[in-house]
């Protein structure tokens, strides 16, 4: 899927994807994960390693027990999990570090997390899941790059992601819907990531969804996971909005929404 040329007449420049998540992305399209291989390949790249593990050490993760080797996270948490926290070092990694992204990379870790832990327990694919949420606001650190005196105060000041979108099209041509699944597809994540990215303002504004059928449930987590964020009295409400349009059993839905709610309640 390529860049929409009109995005490539903005002369926004989209970060490149680190070498290592390309080998690592053939590793998961791999029938079986070569667990020794990946953790090799994780840890050959130091700092990417230390930020894994500084982050899967975390309480948000809840391990019992610290983990101090790539190959031991991979061991208690699985290719998927673990494979989600390295796009996530290696996507903070290509934009500085700045107050005004912190609150965002903040959603951006739970949101992929609590994605992740819903699509897997409903059958869905989990890594997919964690990703689309880990990049769906990746947009907002693009355009902050490019414009960082004209798109700081903009961002700070957004009542809502519906009226910044607004804002960013009068002032740049473009929303950071559009260019964070442009950045999604540059990085070569799942056409459903990518489609969940590009809608995620739309159906959260209650706007349209996409046509495309293998990313309905993930807009559908991606609202849900939302709302345990931002409004966790709503997440009940959200699921009822969302289960239908998706399609998702609501029953499931709600019981693994309600799950995974409580679960990271005790971990936060």
């Amino acid at each position: 899927m390529p860049v929409d040329p009109a995005l490539r007449s903005l002369h926004i420049d989209l970060p490149a994807r680190p070498d290592v998540l390309v080998q690592l992305s053939l590793m998961l399209a791999e029938e079986a994960v070569d667990f020794k291989a990946m953790g090799s390949l994780i840890e050959g790249d130091m700092a990417l390693a230390a930020g894994v593990l500084k982050a899967l050490n975390a309480p948000i993760y809840g391990l019992r027990q610290q983990v101090r080797t790539v190959q031991q996270a991979l061991q208690y948490l699985g290719s998927s999990q673990v494979a989600a926290i390295a796009y996530e070092m290696a996507l903070r990694s290509v934009f500085p570090s700045t107050p005004e992204l912190d609150a965002m990379w903040f959603r951006a870790n739970r949101r992929g997390l609590l994605m992740g832990l819903m699509a897997r327990q409903l059958g869905l694919p989990a890594f997919v899941a964690h990703s689309a949420g880990l990049f769906e606001e990746c947009g907002k650190a693009v355009m902050l790059r490019h414009a960082p005196q004209r798109y700081g105060p903009m961002l700070q000041a957004a009542a809502s992601d519906d009226l910044l979108a607004l804002q960013e099209m009068q002032a740049f041509g473009v929303s950071h819907d559009a260019l964070g699944a442009a950045m999604c597809e540059t990085w070569m994540l799942d056409p459903a990531a990518i489609t969940c990215v590009r809608y995620h303002v739309a159906v959260h504004s209650g706007g349209t969804w996409p046509d495309k059928p293998e990313a309905r449930p993930l807009c559908a987590l991606s609202t849900v996971a939302n709302y345990m964020i931002k409004a966790p009295e709503m997440v009940d409400s959200a699921v009822q909005a969302t289960a239908a349009l998706a399609p998702l059993d609501e029953a499931a839905f709600l019981q693994v929404a309600r799950e995974v709610q409580s679960v990271m309640s005790t971990r936060s």
